[in-house]
């Protein structure tokens, strides 16, 4: 007697599943179209992105964390390649289309050994190996930097900002940053520096080359009251972080006033108190002050007669910068202010730029905290150079934390091939097949430098391939001649840890990917997950 076997549900209703190699297949294929996505933007002759918004928006850019961040990607292994991205920019802040493309490539050469049976665990472990000896590499043929290497630091600088839109002003860009991080940097046993003691203020109007750099800090601001002097020499300067205005009371409270004389008293008070508070600041010797709350108009009067020049409602984190870069102290209780707490800059002036007009503080005395005034013929423009100048920042403190460099245009991704190739050879097992794949996969970022200049790739690499050979460890591409070229004497120079942490990342997240052979999507009525089909970029 037979019985009906019933279906058994236990997941819920509406749930996508995907298993196995499907599964595998779906997930690398959505991870090599994110990387084919920014890939063509790689190196000095990579092209740029224009970015639409369903608002509208328009962002040109060749900067890979951009791109991604701005393609709102959907699909779930897509979105693991552009958290790759992320904490790359967030870490070095350069790399990051590095760190996708190599990524990609990984995927890429581990979906051959999948069709050739090979475990996904086998190919995990192989990769783990090659990356840690790939680490051991760089470190390997890393050349020391020095601090008061200033030709050194600008060739950094310059090499981040080569094949971005800033690329035609970056020997007066690169100059304006290193000074900027050679300012704010300190040592407490180690070199410590924190980008955001650069601020970079942007401004639509003029040319890329009239960006400069104020030692001290541009304030997005005017003075709040037009008889205040237009600028003051060596001037005292007071940040208080509380209202320059009469307190209201916590809790509601009534006041009759029987007779217009009363009235009249009580207002004379408040004008009195007003008049009080700015009598302290000039007591103490205040002849600038920044608020960061309000500045009620009587006391704008006051401070005006008084010849003070103020400026309201300035941001909390402007306010600590202004405390960095004048040697001040933020005062929240006016009774509390002393001569001590008073900032010094040698000329906070009111100035016109584009059609606004700003605060500028110059030409603090030791100010730990700066600011690049990046301008631009217009917003895409100016966008543009002030992501040039963030990469290169990021790329100065990297190396300076480090103190090492290594030589790019491909030279150092070429070398890590050769060594991995060799150190495959001592293995046994399959697992040198994985490590063989990886030193293959590290190709991809000579061979894409040629492509995207318009070379043969294969008569390139096997180019540079020879000149690795011969021992010439830093030999890379010059994309603008075809021809193999010495990268550390054409100063195409890049910091180590921008590399170290590209590699750990990219191979993390191919793992992570490798691992999976099981996605369940719950049906969240946004319809089933994703699928992605070869050649399908639509999807993402």
């Amino acid at each position: 007697m037979s019985r009906d076997i019933q279906p058994i549900f236990i997941l819920p209703e509406g749930t996508q599943r995907n298993t196995g190699k499907n599964a595998q297949r779906n997930n690398i294929m959505a991870a090599k179209l994110v990387a084919e996505t920014v890939r063509t933007t790689l190196g000095p002759k990579g092209m740029d992105k224009m970015l639409v918004s369903s608002m509208g928006d328009i962002i040109v850019t060749n900067d890979g964390v951009t791109i991604l961040k701005e393609m709102q990607v959907e699909h779930p292994a897509a979105k693991m390649i552009v958290e790759i991205a992320k904490t790359q920019e967030d870490e070095v802040g350069d790399g990051t289309t590095t760190a996708v493309v190599v990524a990609g490539e990984l995927l890429k050469k581990a979906e051959d050994l999948l069709d050739k049976d090979i475990h996904p665990t086998v190919i995990v472990k192989g990769y783990n190996m090659a990356s840690e000896k790939a680490l051991a590499i760089l470190s390997d043929i890393a050349k020391p930097l020095q601090e008061k290497d200033s030709e050194l630091l600008e060739m950094i600088a310059e090499t981040a900002m080569t094949g971005k839109g800033a690329e035609a002003n970056k020997n007066s860009l690169a100059s304006i940053t290193v000074k900027a991080v050679i300012k704010v940097m300190h040592r407490e046993g180690t070199i410590k520096i924190d980008s955001d003691d650069i601020k970079i203020e942007k401004k639509v109007g003029g040319r890329v080359e009239d960006s400069e750099l104020v030692d001290g800090i541009v304030l997005d601001k005017e003075r709040v009251h037009s008889g205040m002097p237009i600028a003051i020499k060596n001037a005292k300067i007071a940040l208080i972080d509380s209202a320059l205005e009469i307190k209201n009371t916590e809790t509601d409270a009534k006041i009759q006033i029987t007779d217009p004389g009363q009235m009249q008293s009580f207002l004379d008070m408040e004008e009195r108190m007003l008049k009080g508070m700015v009598d302290k600041l000039v007591k103490q010797g205040a002849s600038v002050v920044f608020c960061q709350k309000g500045i009620d108009d009587l006391a704008q009067h006051f401070m005006a007669k008084a010849g003070i020049y103020a400026a309201r409602r300035i941001k909390k984190s402007d306010m600590e910068k202004l405390a960095k870069a004048t040697g001040g102290r933020l005062v929240t209780n006016l009774d509390d202010l002393s001569e001590r707490d008073l900032g010094f800059a040698a000329l906070v002036e009111e100035s016109k730029v584009g059609d606004e007009m700003m605060t500028f503080v110059r030409d603090c005395k030791s100010a730990k905290s700066v600011t690049i005034l990046v301008r631009g013929s217009t917003e895409h423009v100016a966008d543009e150079a002030e992501r040039a100048i963030s990469d290169s920042i990021g790329d100065l403190i990297a190396a300076l934390k480090t103190g090492k460099v290594l030589a790019g245009a491909g030279s150092c991704e070429m070398e890590l091939s050769k060594r991995l190739m060799k150190f495959s050879e001592s293995l046994s097992g399959r697992e040198q097949l994985a490590v063989k794949a990886y030193a293959e996969a590290m190709e991809v970022i000579p061979r894409t430098l040629a492509e995207n200049a318009g070379l043969d790739p294969i008569d390139t690499l096997t180019e540079l391939k020879s000149a690795h050979e011969k021992n010439q460890v830093t030999a890379g591409i010059n994309v603008f001649t075809g021809k193999v070229m010495d990268a550390w004497e054409a100063g195409v120079i890049e910091p180590l840890k921008v590399k170290t942490q590209a590699i750990s990342s990219a191979t993390e997240v191919a793992t992570m990917i490798l691992r999976i052979d099981d996605v369940i999507a719950s049906g969240s009525g946004k319809g089933p997950m994703p699928e992605m089909k070869p050649g399908d970029g639509a999807e993402m």
